[in-house]
């Protein structure tokens, strides 16, 4: 795995990303997008358990009122699993946190796909709550996890895999949710079965592969388990250097425990961090992608298109997503994380501009509809450039272990709040505003690009240290605090020599 120096991606780490995000990241991406495919199905069968129940035919109200709670709650879901996401990772591991979500994912799968068969409308909107829940830590493992994993010079292709799956799940979703696969109203249960597979495939290989060897060497203190951690994820035997790292940031942290939400508030030292990530993490939902996915077939059929073609041009839209996200993964360490996160929200408030003029005047000639079709595809890539995944590696990469499982929990918090903000409030924006809607994100999209170009440094390649020292001077810090690691490297280095050289007089 060492050729000149440098350092190849193991099987090991491929394995423990791509199955880590299998059963986690694709489950979320998953069920943004599985419920539209069955949505008259679904409403059909509450409108049946009505009848049976009450042997009246549901009003209207009642009706959109069960639809939007068995669409929203979701994200509710999602905020709770957020918010015991940080007890979880501290009891079980980031592995064993990710294996135990697993049971999550297969109750919520039972209790989709038998809902109609009990006829109980109640199951499903429970199992949106669970599969939220789910979501929601593995929206907070799964990040950390890979961000623990992974050699620096290869961190951000590595945490890439977490948007890959994602966009792999919307795709998948969209797949299955046509009419000649499982979008029918004799086979609609089985696209909440398919919820069970991922997962079981990551109990069955993620035990096979080590916990997060900064976990176990500063959280649990067991450097022999962090040491053949390492050797796996790495591919070689001399470890050495990587544990002398780990080694120096918990002997910084001695002092310092597992720090609580308030703490983190409080703490100047890291405070233009979490502003950032608070930043970044609302700029993610609030740029304007959700409204797209909820509203891309609303917002095609009133560009014109035939309702029989729908399905295969939101389908066009989860392919472009997944192979942005890919293209993405493979330039990040080239490119770095600012400027694919400012080409990202740039490129998306010009898509959204131009998407404005070509749907306000979409009745001036024919072709202006296609042109609002390739404005979406060009909002969808544009996001997955980078947008679409770099939030979640930054809040990895922007804090010490102490402080990572709060701030992931202050993200996740600002994530789902944000998404549960989008979906409630666009429709009435776009009742209100029509064709200008997408204006509102085009604002968010410039003033997250202003903000990271001023505050966010680059943080690709380099070292968890590294990067909090990089906010020293904003965050009015003495520079002085923040060598106190490297020195402590050196002073612990000359002492081991001393040592050897004791031991060996001693022997002589």
């Amino acid at each position: 795995c060492w050729t000149d120096g440098q350092l190849r991606v193991t099987a090991c780490l491929l394995n423990a990303a791509f199955f880590g995000a299998l059963g986690s990241s694709f489950l979320y991406g998953y069920n943004l997008s599985v419920v539209n495919a069955p949505a008259l199905f679904i409403k059909d069968f509450y409108n049946r358990t009505w009848i049976d129940r009450y042997g009246e035919h549901i009003e209207a109200g009642e009706a959109t009122f069960l639809w939007s709670i068995t669409v929203s709650i979701f994200a509710i879901g999602g905020l709770l699993g957020t918010w015991s996401a940080s007890i979880l990772l501290g009891v079980l591991g980031r592995k064993g946190t990710l294996l135990v979500n697993n049971v999550f994912a297969v109750i919520a799968a039972l209790l989709l796909s038998l809902g109609e068969i009990a006829k109980s409308f109640e199951m499903l909107i429970i199992g949106r709550l669970i599969i939220g829940l789910d979501s929601g830590i593995a929206l907070t493992a799964l990040p950390m996890y890979l961000g623990e994993i992974s050699p620096r010079h290869i961190r951000g292709s590595i945490g890439q895999f977490n948007a890959i799956l994602i966009c792999l799940g919307v795709f998948s979703g969209q797949v299955l949710g046509l009419p000649q696969v499982l979008g029918q109203e004799s086979r609609w249960n089985f696209l909440f079965s398919f919820l069970a597979l991922p997962a079981l495939l990551q109990l069955c290989v993620l035990p096979c592969l080590p916990e997060s060897p900064r976990y176990l060497l500063i959280e649990r203190r067991d450097e022999a388990g962090a040491e053949r951690a390492f050797q796996r994820f790495l591919g070689k035997k001399d470890v050495s250097q990587e544990l002398e790292e780990v080694r120096q940031e918990a002997q910084a942290q001695d002092s310092q425990n597992t720090v609580t939400v308030l703490e983190l508030l409080r703490t100047r030292a890291v405070r233009w961090q979490l502003i950032t990530t608070i930043v970044t993490m609302a700029c993610y939902q609030l740029c304007g992608l959700n409204a797209i996915w909820y509203y891309t077939s609303g917002i095609l059929r009133a560009a014109g298109f035939a309702e029989d073609i729908l399905p295969y041009f939101t389908l066009s839209t989860g392919a472009v997503e997944t192979l942005a996200a890919i293209v993405s993964g493979l330039v990040i360490e080239r490119l770095g994380r600012k400027p694919l996160l400012i080409f990202g929200f740039c490129a998306m408030a010009v898509f959204f501009s131009l998407l404005t003029v070509f749907l306000h005047f979409q009745d001036s000639a024919s072709w202006f509809p296609y042109l609002s079709y390739a404005c979406i595809l060009a909002v969808i890539a544009s996001f997955c450039s980078g947008p679409g995944g770099i939030p979640f590696i930054l809040t990895g990469e922007l804090f010490e272990q102490a402080y990572r499982p709060a701030a992931f929990m202050i993200a996740g918090t600002v994530n789902w709040l944000s998404n549960f903000a989008v979906g409630l409030l666009f429709p009435f924006i776009q009742e209100t505003l029509e064709s200008f809607a997408f204006l509102v994100f085009v604002v968010f999209c410039i003033l997250g690009s202003i903000y990271l170009f001023i505050v966010l440094p680059e943080t690709k390649n380099k070292t968890f240290m590294d990067i909090c020292q990089s906010f020293a001077k904003i965050n009015k810090i003495p520079p002085s605090q923040g060598h106190e690691f490297e020195m402590n490297l050196c002073i612990t280095a000359n002492n081991n020599i001393k040592d050897q050289n004791i031991k060996m007089e001693s022997f002589l």
